[in-house]
C-alpha cells in the first residue's frame, strides 16, 4: 500500500510517502514560512526525487486536527484537491495520534502537547499495546487512545498523569511553552521527546494512515472537514464583539 501522509497542523510542515513498511521520502522543515508557500514546492520535489507519478498512490493521509487554523485549512485544501484530482480517498489522522506516532512501542504513556495559546494546549493520552498477530505475520503494538484529543489547561492534563501513576513522555510544541508547569505539577516519572521525535512528522502520518487505511477508515475527499475542537480567534472576537453590541 503506496500512502501519501501531509501536515500542517502546525508550525512543522511536513510531507512524505510510506510505501508498505518503507518510508520512502520524508520532507519536513520548521520554518516561519507559511504553509502555502511550502507545502505544494516539498510536495513536488518528493515526487521529482523518487519518480512518484501521484496517480500510483492508495491514499492520501491528512493530520486532521486539531492545531493551527490556517494550516489545517491549507493541509485540508491540498488534500482534497489531491484526492479529489486523483480520485483517491483521505485517511483522516487526528494530529495528536500521529504525534503519538512518533514514539511507537514505547511501554511509557504518552502525552503530546501542541500550544493553543489562551493558556491551553491541544493535548491528549496514549499507549502503546503489545499484539501477537499484527495480520502481517510478526508482532507488533496497537496505538491506544486512553484521553481523546482536547483542548484544556496544562495542569489538567498534568493531574491526569499523575493519577495513572505511570511513568510519561511529553512531546509536541507545546512542553516548551508550558514546560515550568508541568515540571512543578508532575508527582510521576517523565521525560520530554527528543529533536527528531518531538514534532509533527508526516512519515508518522503516513504510517498511521497505512494502519487505518487497512482498517478500512477512509473517506472521500470532498466529505473531508478539519478538526478544530475550538472556534477561530476570530470568530471568538466576533461573537464578543456582537455580545457588546447586544446584536
Amino acid at each position: 500500500m503506496k500512502i501519501l501522509g501531509i501536515d500542517t497542523s502546525g508550525l512543522v510542515a511536513s510531507v512524505a510517502l510510506v510505501e508498505d513498511d518503507v518510508l520512502r521520502a520524508e520532507f519536513t522543515t520548521n520554518d516561519k514560512k507559511t504553509h502555502s508557500q511550502t507545502l505544494l514546492p516539498m510536495l513536488e520535489q518528493i515526487r521529482g526525487m523518487i519518480g512518484l507519478e501521484l496517480d500510483s498512490v492508495d491514499a492520501i493521509a491528512i493530520a486532521a486536527g486539531p492545531g493551527s487554523f490556517t494550516g489545517l485549512r491549507i493541509g485540508s485544501a491540498t488534500a482534497k484537491g489531491l484526492g479529489l484530482a486523483l480520485g483517491k480517498p483521505l485517511v483522516e489522522v487526528p494530529t495528536l495520534e500521529g504525534l503519538a506516532y512518533n514514539l511507537w512501542g514505547t511501554d511509557k504513556l504518552v502525552c503530546p502537547m501542541m500550544d493553543a495559546r489562551r493558556n491551553q494546549v491541544y493535548t491528549g493520552l496514549y499507549e502503546y499495546v503489545p499484539l501477537e498477530d499484527t495480520g502481517l505475520g510478526r508482532p507488533g503494538y496497537e496505538l491506544r487512545v486512553l484521553t481523546e484529543q482536547c483542548a484544556v489547561e496544562v495542569s489538567e492534563m498534568v493531574e491526569k498523569c499523575n493519577r495513572l501513576g505511570r511513568e510519561v513522555i511529553f512531546l509536541g510544541d507545546g512542553v516548551p511553552v508550558y514546560l515550568e508547569q508541568i515540571r512543578k505539577g508532575i508527582r510521576v516519572p517523565y521525560s520530554l521527546a527528543p529533536a527528531h521525535q518531538n514534532r509533527q512528522r508526516a512519515g508518522s502520518v503516513a504510517a498511521l494512515g497505512a494502519v487505518y487505511a487497512a482498517q478500512g477508515r477512509r473517506v472521500e475527499a470532498s466529505d473531508h472537514q478539519p478538526i478544530y475542537l475550538r472556534k477561530s480567534q476570530a470568530e471568538r472576537e466576533r461573537e464578543e464583539a456582537d455580545g457588546h453590541t447586544g446584536t
